[in-house]
């Protein structure tokens, strides 16, 4: 089996781990936009070979993990030059757009829309690890578009590297992605932003960040360059979210301002409810 990774940084080159792993067959094209990429990921044995578009039409499965915005350019340019047989699927954060730009493509059909949920703050090909996607949720948009032969071939492939499947139309998969991911990176960046601003003044304000710092603040580790285009491909999504979290700032503001430690007390264990919610789904460490 001949597979195609377009993108061999952590998400794309976490795959070819696993893939290796599950099919050592199988010969795995590399392709990146970065040529060091291409090269380290020859180096530390992720993919077999580096490749170019050229070569697409000899590819079974292209799986194509670049930025959200390069995702709309290149996806109709991939799905051009693959064959009839060949199955196409993504990782990006964001469905709504990229499922618009390819929905009247002749080639709709060797296309599959997915997000696998998992990743860490790092990235590159140095990043990717052994069984990032095992228990995560894989969440497919518009699976009816696709070929059922080719929409097998990559289930097939999921359910091998243990992941959850779940079905979404790419509006609602926007629309909850912002609460549960944009929101999250956003809320990182800024206290991050916050935090570096005051230490200009007090240099010591980083020797007294303990363990829930350092996880709160984890997200503001990840690529700007991947993150920025997802801000802007799902901008009214994160608006909402954000107009919503600002005013629950707010209001925990006011009660601050106004002694209501009942009230912060009623907000806190309201909230609480949370551990319930995310009890039994798995999280990266």
């Amino acid at each position: 089996m001949k597979i195609f990774i377009i993108g061999i940084g952590l998400i794309g080159g976490s795959f070819a781990k696993d893939i290796k792993r599950l099919r050592p067959e199988a010969k795995i094209y590399g392709i990146d936009a970065n040529p060091a990429h291409e090269e380290e990921a020859l180096t530390l044995g992720i993919i077999d070979v580096k490749s170019s578009y050229d070569e697409l039409d000899i590819a079974d499965m292209v799986i194509v993990m670049v930025p959200v915005d390069a995702m709309v350019v290149e996806l109709p340019k991939i799905l051009d030059a693959v064959n009839d047989d060949c199955v196409v699927f993504d990782g990006g954060s964001t469905k709504g757009l990229v499922c618009k730009t390819v929905a009247d493509h002749p080639k709709r059909r060797n296309y599959l829309s997915a997000h696998p949920i998992a990743g860490t703050e790092f990235s590159g090909p140095s990043a990717a690890i052994e069984n990032l996607y095992a228990g995560k949720t894989n969440i497919i948009c518009e699976v009816e578009k696709t070929a059922f032969k080719l929409q097998e071939k990559a289930l097939d492939l999921f359910h091998e590297m243990g992941m959850r499947i779940c079905y979404m139309n790419p509006e609602a998969h926007d629309k909850h992605i912002a609460y549960v991911s944009h929101l999250s990176h956003i809320s990182s960046f800024m206290l991050g932003k916050t935090v570096i601003e005051k230490e200009k003044n007090e240099r010591d304000i980083f020797d007294m960040a303990g363990s829930g710092f350092e996880s709160t603040v984890r997200l503001a580790k990840s690529s700007p360059a991947m993150w920025t285009p997802i801000f802007k491909h799902n901008k009214d999504n994160v608006l909402d979210t954000l107009n919503e979290y600002i005013q629950n700032l707010q209001e925990f503001k006011q009660l601050l301002e106004n002694d209501d430690y009942e009230g912060i007390y009623n907000e806190m264990n309201d909230t609480n409810r949370i551990k319930e919610i995310l009890k039994g789904i798995p999280l990266n460490k």
